[in-house]
């Protein structure tokens, strides 16, 4: 009786729930972007992967799928027709293949798409585009839904703290999934994504897997750059200096004594100086160190305090390296941002902190984005461990 009256509402509901998916504000043809083409025939001849903007717009849409994934599991959208995550990644020829679920809640934080080989076919699409990726990971940020608060708040916290994410459940899965597709279809045809929260764990799988030699590329949104134990490294930073200061001005006891151990410090500075120097060199000429080979790109919002730190130029760098590429200082301790990251930068005016911080920022038609050719601080500290690699394994690429 139950399953006769289940059967009698369903086109009901089905109709309904249809019209609910069509208006709803997170609907593709709602709320995404809306000069962006389906790939076709064209892009045989002209890639439109080639094109930044619409790499960062599709990596964004992503993005905001996995979104929309763990909102349908919510919501009790399960079936194709009503559902609002596939239509973010339908358009653009590629399918879903695995959810990265947090064992902690359940909740879908990520999920792997490829590229759909059939559906393209069917619009006369033969092969891949060039720069389309086989597989991208994307990564969803915070959902401030009752189902997903508390996981989502906890890993906050953990980056607010300490400013790192590995001893989440989320770091493993994704670096197990990131490194899984890499091996399969290569790095050089893998994309990992992430947005807020989701950024943050992007940085740190992408650096992980370049630590051992895979290179794969990554796009962060407004990724996270606040943090309790960078605030501390700063006051120590400019404690040190200030001690420093003091130092210099307190007169010496003995200049006989002061300048001979000078000259003695000298000689060992250089001697110790010539070889670091060499070492960096060396290892400037070792093509499998990775300088310049994992370059993600950060999209940052000058108006979103979240992100917005990763804008403050290094002090490591002189100001007459800035905006050339590859450069880097005679200790090799710093490298220049443009090898390190390619830092996009969002100045729109003053913003609330909700749409500076909003996903769909980044398929807008009015984005007004600029390539910063200054140095950032922040991404030369996070990226610093990359350049003291001893030996990486080789990066792969399969067709």
């Amino acid at each position: 009786m139950a399953n006769c009256d289940a059967a009698e509402l369903t086109p009901a509901k089905t109709t309904t729930a249809l019209a609910a998916a069509e208006s709803h504000p997170y609907a593709f043809h709602v709320s995404g972007p809306r000069n962006v083409t389906s790939p076709n025939w064209r892009d045989l001849i002209n890639s439109s992967w080639k094109d930044g903007n619409y790499k960062r717009t599709v990596m964004a849409c992503f993005i905001q799928a996995v979104y929309l994934l763990e909102l349908d599991r919510q919501e009790n959208r399960s079936n194709k027709e009503n559902a609002l995550a596939p239509k973010w990644w339908i358009p653009f020829k590629y399918k879903l293949v695995q959810t990265l679920i947090d064992e902690r809640d359940g909740s879908i934080f990520g999920a792997i798409l490829e590229w759909d080989r059939s559906a393209a076919m069917a619009d006369l699409v033969l092969i891949r585009p060039s720069g389309a990726p086989r597989a991208v990971l994307a990564l969803r940020g915070t959902l401030l839904k009752s189902p997903t608060i508390r996981r989502d708040i906890e890993d906050d916290l953990r980056f607010l703290a300490w400013e790192s994410l590995k001893g989440s459940v989320r770091f493993n899965v994704a670096l197990e999934a990131l490194k899984s597709v890499a091996e399969s279809y290569g790095s050089n045809n893998v994309c990992v994504a992430g947005h807020s929260l989701g950024a943050g764990f992007a940085l740190q799988v992408g650096k992980a897997l370049a630590k051992e030699g895979i290179y794969v590329e990554t796009h962060l949104f407004n990724p996270p750059s606040v943090s309790v134990a960078m605030s501390l490294r700063n006051i120590g930073e400019k404690a040190e200096f200030a001690w420093k200061r003091i130092k210099s001005m307190i007169p010496s006891g003995s200049e006989t004594t002061e300048n001979s151990s000078n000259i003695e410090e000298e000689k060992s500075y250089g001697v110790t100086g010539l070889k670091s120097w060499v070492s960096n060199l060396n290892r400037l000429k070792n093509p499998g160190v990775g300088i310049g080979k994992w370059v993600p790109h950060l999209y940052v919002n000058n108006s979103d305090y979240i992100c917005c730190s990763y804008t403050e130029k290094s002090d490591q760098v002189e100001k007459s390296n800035e905006g050339k590429e590859n450069v880097n200082t005679t200790n090799g301790r710093a490298v220049a941002a443009a090898a390190a990251a390619k830092l996009f930068v969002m100045s729109k005016g003053k913003q609330k902190f909700l749409e500076a911080h909003g996903l769909e920022q980044w398929w807008s038609d009015d984005l007004q984005l600029q390539l910063a050719l200054h140095d950032s601080k922040l991404i030369s500290r996070q990226l610093k461990s990359l350049y003291t690699i001893s030996a990486p394994q080789s990066n792969t690429g399969k067709s």
